[in-house]
């Protein structure tokens, strides 16, 4: 089932009905009175909306309840929708949607727009589970340049220069990533490729059980010691398919996540790179239903900030 522009527009066209809708997300059992001096405290009771002011007010002794206190709109001066439909936009979008296309859309700045989207993509980062079955393990680089000269570790394919995993390049970040076959994703940001970064994370999000595929890096050759069944596709030989033997799922993920870097962000500092990270990873780990994926981000977005 699509949730069209129509849908939310309907759904959520004022501050008002907004902030309803937060009150019943945070609140479903009702709101509890916290004032002390209450006679019913502690104890759920009716509240009223406070008019002119984005606030309830219990009814027996007229404390104030502010729904959108620790969460990303605190203190925010935007306007509950405009947060709303930036939620909407990222749900839509396979390759991501950048700020100065929220700034054109709502008329706010550029910097409030991009400081609307790092806070709901910091709301975004879902706990991982350990990973079983078959699973795919790989590391890719994102950013950096191409440096003039030929690295001693550099290949030619097909008459072109490629660089090997990131190396011959300058400020590369690594990412690596753990994709369980019709399962779901886990990618993080990491210091380097060494065994001793990526062997810890794998033990960490996969099972003794598992299968494990990986490319023939190096690093990943202690898995083969460590009592996981570990086989390796060799990419250095242009093979990339070998019966039921591939990375190509997570391989697929790391192009999505480039092309929208590369197409629609352009760069992305290693400082927030997480945060686009999960972005891509909470939208690839919810994909299959767009109204689902659009209240599945309003919920992670909207739930109190730790």
């Amino acid at each position: 089932m699509k949730y069209t522009l129509d849908k939310f527009l309907n759904d959520f066209n004022s501050d008002d009905v907004c902030l309803k809708w937060l009150v019943e997300y945070r609140y479903p059992d009702g709101i509890i009175c916290k004032n002390p001096k209450c006679k019913k405290y502690g104890k759920v009771t009716p509240h009223h909306r406070i008019k002119n002011r984005m606030c309830y007010s219990c009814d027996w002794c007229g404390y104030h309840v502010y729904p959108m206190a620790n969460t990303i709109f605190e203190k925010s001066t935007t306007p509950l929708r405009y947060w709303f439909y930036a939620i909407y936009l990222m749900s839509k979008t396979r390759c991501g949607i950048s700020a100065k296309q929220l700034q054109r859309e709502l008329g706010v700045t550029y910097k409030t727009a991009w400081r609307m989207f790092q806070k709901i993509r910091e709301m975004l980062y879902e706990k991982p589970t350990k990973k079983n079955g078959v699973v795919e393990v790989d590391e890719t680089y994102v950013g950096g340049k191409r440096r003039g000269i030929v690295e001693a570790d550099e290949t030619y394919v097909g008459g072109k220069r490629r660089g090997k995993r990131g190396r011959g390049s300058e400020n590369k970040t690594p990412v690596f990533g753990i994709i369980e076959r019709d399962g779901k994703l886990v990618a993080q940001k990491i210091a380097d490729c060494k065994a001793g970064t990526l062997i810890p994370l794998i033990k960490e999000n996969v099972t003794p059980k598992a299968i494990i595929y990986t490319d023939e890096f190096m690093s990943y050759k202690p898995l083969d010691k460590m009592g996981y069944m570990h086989d390796v596709i060799n990419h250095a030989e242009q093979v990339y398919v070998l019966n039921d033997v591939h990375i190509n799922n997570i391989e697929g993920f790391w192009s999505l996540f480039k092309r929208g870097v590369n197409g629609v962000y352009h760069s992305v500092s290693k400082k927030y790179l997480q945060n686009y990270i999960n972005e891509y990873v909470f939208r690839y780990n919810n994909r299959g239903n767009e109204s689902a994926m659009f209240y599945r981000m309003m919920t992670s977005a909207c739930r109190s900030v730790s």
